[in-house]
């Protein structure tokens, strides 16, 4: 019998959460009156929570576990997700139960609708710092203002998508993954829907600050220019001044002023312009480096276990 729907939770040490969100997806889905399969991608834990995920398993034919051979990201098991589901409607939830399952029905409304990606809004984010929150809405804002895709603000992987859109995603076999970006880049009829985000059931947060730098380095260098185009407006800036005071300079020194005598003048434009240098070459090494990753074609992921009716 043919699937409609499949849900997949990337897992990372997330044992204290994994019975409540079996739990309330079952419930969920059950009360939808559709065939659905849970996907729980084990993200190389070390906490118990792979075992924890054979037995929801063997207890329950619906729950399909992928168990990697070690960590490789959130955002590469959300695609291995991808490519063992096999319901006609895809849909992304954290473990932590922060994205609530009871949700998915209002997403799936919208897709009944005929709306091919149903992506979730936070309107709420309980449970999380000021700093989380302000540095999160600064991050949705700049990449909405400065990258080529609209990707909508303040939303998060949490989204239904219809099979076609999956079946594209798929293709992408980009290294460096910014799944909420390549959703919004393959077009589609898309809509959003509001929720409050709640707050962590159990454990702490997989995603600190660092990790939460690196999402964004790569939504960035993976939809937008505007890196190495800020290089080239910092070099075309620094060669301006540099044309402007040369003549000053000599003017200057005809009318006899000493403002510009010094070894301290001349080691701040050393070190003003050395600055610019190296934060040019570094915004290029960070899109060369990418090149170097795609280049040696390693496969995104691999599996210790994993269903075989893929």
């Amino acid at each position: 019998m043919k699937i409609t729907y499949s849900i997949i939770a990337p897992i990372y040490n997330e044992i204290e959460n994994l019975p409540e969100l079996y739990r309330r997806v079952k419930e969920v889905m059950d009360s939808s009156g559709e065939r659905w399969e849970l996907i729980l991608v084990d993200d190389g834990s070390t906490d118990g929570s792979t075992e924890r995920i054979r037995e929801l398993a063997q207890k329950d034919k619906t729950v399909r576990p992928v168990i990697f051979a070690r960590n490789f990201g959130h955002q590469v098991a959300i695609t291995a997700g991808w490519d063992y589901a096999r319901g006609d409607a895809i849909v992304i939830i954290d473990a932590d139960l922060q994205d609530p399952p009871e949700v998915i029905l209002e997403l799936a409304k919208k897709w009944r609708e005929g709306y091919e990606v149903v992506y979730a809004v936070r309107s709420e984010r309980e449970g999380e710092s000021w700093f989380k929150k302000f540095t999160a809405a600064m991050f949705y804002r700049i990449i909405y203002s400065i990258t080529d895709v609209k990707i909508p603000v303040d939303t998060g992987d949490f989204r239904l998508m219809d099979r076609k859109v999956v079946d594209v995603l798929k293709q992408m076999k980009e290294r460096h993954r910014f799944p909420r970006g390549m959703s919004a880049w393959v077009g589609f009829k898309q809509i959003g829907v509001k929720y409050n985000r709640a707050a962590r059931v159990a454990g702490v947060t997989k995603y600190p600050f660092s990790k939460m730098l690196k999402l964004a380095l790569n939504a960035i260098t993976g939809f937008s220019y505007f890196p190495l185009q800020l290089a080239t407006y910092f070099g075309f800036a620094s060669a301006g001044i540099s044309v402007i005071a040369i003549p000053v300079v000599i003017y200057m020194r005809m009318m006899g002023s000493g403002a510009f005598f010094g070894q301290a003048t001349t080691l701040i434009a050393v070190l003003f312009f050395g600055g610019v240098q190296l934060i040019s070459l570094g915004v290029l090494g960070e899109y060369i480096g990418r090149l170097y990753d795609e280049a040696k074609g390693r496969p995104l992921y691999i599996v210790r276990d994993a269903p075989e009716d893929q």
